[in-house]
């Protein structure tokens, strides 16, 4: 007998990260017999920061964050799928996008990852703990600050996400940000958003400051939680809207308003599917990648075994939503709105890394909004010469 073909992947450690590319391999080895498919994870903060090129000699499959793209792809890490996978297949996918997921692993008209997970900040909350205080769930600005100042608003503030905030109130002011070269944005906006910012999580529990998008919805959902009834800007999650997943199931829709009428644009996230460039199976990889993005298995067992689909049909399903109550129809919009990050070769590692930290310092009051934009200005206009 033959030795098996084996391909190892990489990918996140949480169930919407792991589960659904172990079910996806079991299933695909089972219909190519001589294959192994074998997924190892690696930390949520690994996920975001880890050096692509490191993994990408160690692994076949990598599940990554859109920014390592344009980087990638200059430095030759990822193969371009647009040689190994049909013009047609790569064409429905990006017609079957959710919001800019496809289009985020482009670059120089390559393609290298398929969007096989969508996700971007939206909001959460306990219709129990509402309804024990005698309010819906927040529609608007105002409502959002009047639920804080009674302490029942959570918001996930790590450093990295109060940089993704910080460009959707970007938006929020009529400005978008990475479009000069010598600013991160437009002054008076950036000032506005940062400002706007400091004054929410003034009213929001310290412990937040420290709390990334798993944590909140964790803390929201858990059974000692009789306090915080709503969560705002957590990427989303479609596990916690499940039966079984937490002690209290979470319902998930649209952000509020800000101006009035316009919701607020939040930031991009998600995930592709890569491969390495370095892999002796490319043929083998390029066929599972299809296989776990086409949208047979999107639609299917991938949502169904915990993952957050790319492909849009997969977030119309009708037994997908009533699995989720509703996540992917009442968060879809959201989604086709989110701005997308800068990608070029510096962006990650020379601006978006140290910049989070900048915002996080700027909201806690320990330095002022203009400041913070000045020390944001310098590190933008830098992350354009690296290379």
């Amino acid at each position: 007998m033959s030795n098996p073909a084996i391909l190892r992947g990489i990918t996140w450690g949480h169930t919407r990260g792991l589960v659904p590319m172990q079910a996806t391999a079991q299933r695909f080895a089972e219909l190519h017999p001589g294959v192994e498919i074998h997924w190892e994870k690696r930390s949520l903060k690994q996920f975001e920061e880890y050096p692509i090129e490191r993994l990408a000699e160690s692994y076949d499959l990598l599940v990554i964050d859109h920014p390592f793209t344009g980087y990638a792809a200059e430095h030759g890490i990822f193969l371009p799928l647009d040689d190994w996978l049909p013009g047609d297949f790569l064409a429905d996918q990006a017609r079957h996008s959710v919001g800019s997921s496809h289009v985020s692993y482009t670059w120089n008209r390559r393609q290298w990852a398929l969007a096989i997970d969508a996700a971007a900040p939206v909001s959460a909350w306990r219709p129990d703990l509402l309804l024990r205080r005698g309010l819906p769930a927040p529609t608007t600005w105002p409502e959002v600050l009047a639920l804080a100042r009674q302490g029942g608003l959570e918001i996930p503030a790590a450093p990295i996400y109060c940089l993704m905030y910080f460009y959707g109130f970007c938006l929020a002011a009529g400005a978008t940000p990475a479009t000069s070269e010598s600013c991160i944005v437009e002054r008076s906006a950036g000032e506005w958003a940062l400002a706007t910012l400091r004054e929410l999580l003034a009213l929001c529990p310290t412990a937040c400051l420290a709390r990334s998008p798993i944590q909140s919805l964790e803390l929201l959902a858990s059974a000692e939680n009789e306090t915080l009834a709503y969560c705002l800007f957590p990427y989303g999650y479609s596990n916690y809207a499940r039966d079984g997943y937490a002690a209290h199931p979470l319902v998930f829709g649209e952000v509020p308003t800000h101006n009035p009428g316009i919701p607020l644009t939040t930031t991009l996230g998600g995930t592709g599917l890569a491969i390495s460039a370095r892999t002796v199976h490319p043929r083998l990889a390029a066929d599972y990648a299809a296989f776990v993005a086409s949208e047979s298995i999107q639609r299917t067992l991938y949502t169904r075994s915990g993952g957050q689909p790319g492909h849009r049909a997969a977030w119309l399903d009708e037994q997908n939503n009533r699995l989720t109550r509703d996540f992917f129809r009442q968060t879809l919009p959201t989604h086709d709105r989110a701005f997308l990050r800068p990608r070029h070769p510096g962006y990650l590692h020379a601006f978006q890394e140290p910049a989070g930290p900048v915002v996080h310092r700027c909201l806690r009051g320990e330095i002022e909004p203009r400041t913070a934009l000045q020390e944001l200005d310098r590190l933008h206009t830098h992350s354009l010469s690296v290379t």
